[in-house]
């Protein structure tokens, strides 16, 4: 195990999209067990600098393994293909559309029930924006397929994030 291994062999994973959820979380308290700083107390102000370090790196990659999203993003990485979401916002047209649509169906939602469908709907197409990266990069191994798909489905979390600020209003 090294400080610089990618985060699907520091926690003994295949470089997948398909993960389960539970075996990473799993791989990560079994890694968090054997680097935590205070097993290392004893052992002097280096081990624990060098423990932290480890701990901070464990945290980081469970952190994007566990997220879908990150977790496609790291592997388009890894494969070649950076998101770049920064610099490269080319789209589509017709999910440009889509997009307008969206935006103009939340700004005229009157009621909850017509926000929580407009989210149902989004959610619909988010999960078929995950299963089109997931037989991108598991299936064809088409990192830059997956990679259009994932700022396509970084929009959507951000749409989505709106989505649920406007739902929140409703409890209030």
């Amino acid at each position: 195990m090294k400080l610089d291994d990618d985060d699907f062999t520091l926690f003994g994973l295949p470089q997948r999209f398909t993960l389960d959820r539970a075996e990473i979380d799993q791989r990560w308290r079994s890694l968090q067990a054997r680097v935590h700083p205070d097993r290392f107390s004893a052992e002097g102000a280096a081990s624990q600098r060098l423990a932290m370090q480890w701990a901070v790196r464990v945290n980081q990659a469970h952190q994007r393994l566990k997220d879908p999203l990150a977790r496609a993003a790291y592997l388009c990485e890894l494969r070649g293909a950076p998101i770049n979401a920064e610099r490269n916002t080319a789209m589509p047209v017709s999910f440009l559309a889509q997009q307008m649509h969206w935006r103009e169906a939340l700004d005229e939602a009157e009621d909850e029930s017509a926000v929580q469908a407009l989210d149902d709907s989004v959610a619909a197409r988010e999960a078929e924006l995950l299963d089109d990266v997931a037989r991108a990069l598991d299936e064809r191994h088409d990192a830059a397929a997956a990679a259009d798909k994932v700022r396509a489905l970084m929009f959507v979390h951000r749409f989505r994030a709106d989505v649920n600020r406007r739902l929140e209003q409703f409890d209030s």
